[in-house]
């Protein structure tokens, strides 16, 4: 290809460098599997610079996802639950992952623990059902 962006069709790679040579260019090797491989005459400071400012733009534009926690009691109150529920929403809405943990500094029977989540399950289903 030239600099124009044309096909020359197949070159020698001779007469390629002696074009690009003339047209004070560089012969870059574009697609180097294709049979047979294709060159093109551009300059190759400004093609990289370009590549780099392409990569940069789309790094900005990747969503990083980040793992969120919420931590609950056994005996937290009703309203204390919906607002961490809604704080755990708010984090998946943002598109990051929740973490939810249930423990507590004292013992607490198993059954609580069973009730809390079962409350959070029960919340879960209201909002999206």
């Amino acid at each position: 290809m030239d600099e124009n962006g044309e096909q020359a069709g197949l070159v020698p790679v001779q007469e390629a460098l002696v074009r690009a040579e003339n047209a004070e260019l560089d012969l870059v090797e574009v697609a180097p599997n294709a049979k047979p491989p294709v060159c093109k005459l551009m300059d190759y400071s400004k093609y990289k610079y370009e590549k780099a400012k392409k990569a940069k733009e789309a790094k900005k534009k990747q969503k990083i996802i980040q793992n969120k926690e919420v931590r609950f009691r056994p005996n937290i109150e009703d309203h204390d639950l919906q607002t961490k529920v809604n704080k755990a929403r708010e984090f998946l809405d943002d598109g990051d992952r929740v973490k939810i943990k249930m423990g507590d500094k004292s013992f607490t029977p198993p059954e609580v623990s069973a009730q809390v989540l079962q409350k959070l399950k029960a919340d879960a289903e209201e909002k999206t059902g």
